[in-house]
């Protein structure tokens, strides 16, 4: 008879360790990553890990054990050192190294970078493409090509430091419009950040130096937020804005720069604001800039008074809590109601942040899933799968969509739809205050769904309605996703799309903003089809221009 198996790698709830001298641990990243489920963490003890890691739809953290020195060196390697696509990483403590190519490279992914050092030898350190969400924070980035490159991808770049660059310190491109704050950025062959192909980051509070270029350079229509950023020992201007540009120079400074100082070019519209206003409040500040997030959504008035109106509440509730006053139980989980592409997802992730910077949440982190994330196929498995996720969201907005999914079968005995909603219910009862759950759907099966419980109802302090776009409404939407694309529709198809609008949104099954994404796709076929029959290279203007006739045959 055989023996007892071996013990199999140390597993401490979602944590695996990985040592490569530990008895029982993994002792390689690599292999740890085989094993381990989505949404699990990876603490790596000291050492240096000759490894290269390719994550596809994962969802992982990769840490640092305490007080440890973990190097990822991927030098040899003609690929990433890490490379995630569709999906979550977070990064947490690490010394990451590539050689010939990029350090860290993620496309579609939530990536967060916290207390990382970053380098690389010939290609960028660190490429965000395509990310709706991503933070670097406390990092040091350098001996790269190029520290941090931001393609069409919206997040934050706090506190870190980017030095020792043959070209640019932060590229900042395609619509992109991350926050750059509290960061120094020296030792740039290049400028100290470039903007460019209609970018609208936010800079404040930064430190430029010795660069071999101007210590900001914006282009290609881009117009950043610049505040109190200071820039010294350039050999180019301080700040250079190209033919077409905007934005605004707030309280900014220059010292030892290539002049003039301030390179404004005929046709560049930049507000220029001697002074600067006094940096605000850690929670004001955050908070204002994110209500006048909301605010810049195309439509929907009646979400934002109400978010408004939640947030004057919490406020207030705080103001009481501290003046020693008593204050009643709030309860942050909503319903919102209302048809796909209405911007509900945008909301709740803004939402959560929103209640970060009230203190309310821990890191107002977000966490999408639908009716396949929570329901398992046997008895019991949808009670854990439902936990997980709900303890995986914890600290931030666990978001539900098509929550009207788990009722819709209920009185069937081969459907679990019922334990997924009365596992929410005991959790939402036990975790009250550390976590926000938003759920959405058709505002009449949310009906059905909150009947699933006879406790469900009471958990949620409100329902707010999302309203159908407007045909106006739905032509800026359109006009400004073919902006962010670096296209420019020609006004001329401005009527066309306003009355295919009118035709199409009275359907059943009309998408809103989703149906304004499909068609600005059509629209680019279009132009794809009509610019290969010209029998030449097309012009840069050309390749940019939209035509009535390209729409006329996308909504036809």
């Amino acid at each position: 008879m055989p023996g007892p198996l071996p013990p199999g790698p140390l597993r401490t709830g979602r944590v695996l360790t990985v040592a490569a001298d530990r008895p029982g641990a993994y002792p390689t990243i690599g292999a740890a990553l085989l094993d381990a489920p989505d949404g699990a963490a990876v603490a790596i003890a000291a050492g240096t890990y000759a490894e290269t890691l390719e994550l596809n739809g994962r969802s992982i953290t990769l840490q640092a054990e305490a007080g440890a020195t973990v190097v990822l060196d991927g030098e040899g390697a003609e690929w990433p050192t890490l490379r995630a696509v569709d999906g979550e990483l977070t990064l947490r403590g690490l010394d990451v190294r590539a050689g010939d190519s990029l350090a860290v490279s993620v496309d579609r992914t939530v990536l967060t970078i916290e207390q990382c050092t970053v380098r690389s030898r010939t290609r960028p350190a660190i490429s965000v493409h395509a990310s709706n969400a991503f933070t670097i924070d406390r990092c040091t980035v350098r001996g790269a090509e190029t520290g941090i490159v931001v393609e069409g991808a919206s997040g934050r770049i706090l506190d870190t430091e980017v030095s020792e660059i043959s070209g640019d310190g932060i590229v900042v491109a395609l619509g992109s419009d991350p926050l750059i704050r509290g960061c120094t950025i020296s030792s740039c062959g290049g400028r100290g950040v470039y903007v460019y192909q209609y970018s609208r980051p936010e800079l404040t509070d930064t430190e430029i130096s010795s660069t071999g270029a101007e210590g900001v350079g914006v282009a290609h229509g881009s117009t950043p937020i610049v505040r109190r950023v200071s820039v010294h020992d350039t050999r180019g201007s301080a700040f250079t804005f190209s033919p077409g540009c905007g934005g605004t120079l707030e309280g900014c400074r220059s010292d030892n720069t290539g002049q003039p100082a301030m390179a404004i070019a005929a046709g560049a519209t930049v507000e220029v604001i001697e002074r600067a206003a006094a940096r605000p409040a850690e929670v004001g500040g955050p908070l204002d800039d994110l209500l006048g997030d909301l605010d810049e959504m195309v439509g929907l008035p009646g979400v934002k008074s109400e978010v408004h109106a939640l947030v004057d509440e919490i406020q207030v509730n705080e103001w009481r809590r501290t003046a020693g006053l008593s204050i009643g139980g709030v309860s942050h989980h909503l319903i919102f109601a209302g048809a796909p592409g209405t911007g509900k997802t945008t909301v709740a992730r803004l939402y959560g942040k929103l209640l970060k910077a009230l203190g309310v949440l821990p890191h107002g982190s977000f966490t999408e899933v639908s009716r396949r994330d929570l329901v398992g196929q046997y008895i019991g498995h949808t009670a854990e799968k439902t936990a997980q996720v709900f303890e995986k969201s914890l600290g931030g907005v666990l978001f539900i969509d098509e929550a009207y999914t788990l009722s819709r079968s209920a009185g069937s005995g081969g459907d679990f739809g019922q334990e997924a909603i009365d596992a929410l219910v005991k959790l939402m009862e036990d975790h009250r205050d550390d976590i926000a759950i938003i759920v959405a759907g058709y505002t009449g099966e949310m009906n059905d769904f909150l009947d699933a419980n006879p406790g469900l109802a009471s958990r949620f302090s409100k329902t707010i309605d999302f309203e159908n776009y407007s045909a106006e409404e739905l032509l800026l939407i359109t006009t400004r996703m073919v902006t962010s694309g670096d296209y420019l529709l020609d006004p001329a198809a401005a009527p066309s799309l306003t009355a295919y609008f009118d035709r199409t949104a009275t359907g059943a099954n009309f998408g809103n903003a989703r149906e304004a994404r499909r068609l600005v796709e059509a629209i680019r076929k279009a132009q794809s089809q009509r610019l290969r029959k010209l029998g030449r290279l097309p012009t840069t203007d050309e390749l940019r221009h939209l035509s009535p006739e390209d729409v006329t045959a996308a909504t036809s």
